[in-house]
């Protein structure tokens, strides 16, 4: 299945995007499990344990728990990058958030790997491409000297509702993808995780032309659930699904040459039950590729070169 997945992909976007070994990432909450804020000491032992693996973090929200504050001092001391964020679902987490960049960015962007305006906020249909637009430019314009983009779903790329960004002058973008979510059995999970980011940046790459040698299309999120997590109908939850995923999967696109952030780096046992697409509730506390105190759960090697 990988191998289907990866000529296929190959052969319909062509050899100019399979580059060196991508980088992996993770998806980093702000939360220790008892649910209460983290301070730098807590990041150092985040980057501790991660750092064998990898030296790259996003987080979603700068002002949330004094996230920016206290993570980028943590950075700077372990040697880490991190992706910052800003949830401008409303105009106070907007404000909050903003706030927080213009106060800890300056003077720190050696770590600042970029920062992303929103989170799916197309999939949810909080903004329109040209909404979401404008508040990247705003930010843009109050950072200058760092790269600014979005995280959306696969989908959203696709379907033509991101070419605003991409014609706007964005390059930055995170393109999220859970075969999981999809409810694909585990045997199937590569050849959909690949064909939905195939399909994101094939149309990326499309819309933007000539100017598609200055974007960076990343894979922001993807992951699958461990033991203990809820199945979503044909996707079942559980580490070894977990570890496959990752080995066929996640260091398939790594070979490739797309980077991936791995959704998530710890579980976050205090997250309530959410509501699926299919009206059940769902457990989400086990996403974590390791225990929420810090043990991996399955070997992270990759096994191709």
């Amino acid at each position: 299945m990988r191998s289907v997945s990866l000529l296929s992909v190959a052969l319909a976007l062509g050899p100019a995007v399979v580059i060196a070994s991508g980088t992996l990432g993770f998806a980093l909450g702000c939360k220790k499990p008892d649910g209460s804020c983290k301070q730098t000491s807590d990041y150092e032992a985040d980057f501790d344990a991660l750092q064998s693996v990898s030296k790259l973090l996003r987080i979603y929200a700068a002002s949330q728990c004094n996230t920016a504050q206290n993570i980028i001092p943590a950075a700077k001391t372990k040697g880490f990058k991190v992706v910052l964020g800003v949830w401008p679902d409303t105009q106070e987490s907007f404000d909050a958030d903003t706030a927080a960049l213009k106060a800890t960015v300056p003077g720190n962007e050696d770590v600042v790997e970029a920062c992303t305006v929103g989170s799916e906020t197309l999939y949810r249909g909080n903004f329109t491409g040209e909404q979401l637009l404008s508040k990247i430019q705003a930010v843009q314009d109050m950072l200058p000297g760092v790269t600014i983009g979005t995280a959306d779903s696969w989908n959203k790329y696709a379907d033509g509702t991101a070419d605003p960004l991409i014609t706007g002058g964005v390059k930055y973008f995170l393109v999220n993808a859970f075969a999981y979510w999809q409810g694909t059995p585990i045997n199937n999970s590569t050849g959909t995780y690949f064909g939905d980011i195939a399909q994101a940046i094939e149309r990326i790459q499309h819309i933007a032309g000539d100017n598609a040698k200055n974007i960076r299309i990343i894979n922001g999120e993807t992951g699958w659930p461990t033991d203990g997590g809820s199945n979503y109908g044909p996707a079942v939850a559980g580490t070894n699904n977990a570890a496959q995923f990752y080995k066929q999967g996640v260091c398939g696109m790594l070979e490739w040459g797309v980077d991936v952030f791995y959704f998530e780096a710890f579980d976050e046992p205090w997250k309530p039950d959410s509501v699926g697409d299919n009206g059940q509730a769902m457990d989400e506390t086990h996403w974590g590729l390791y225990t929420a105190n810090r043990q991996v759960k399955f070997d992270t090697s990759c096994p191709y070169s």
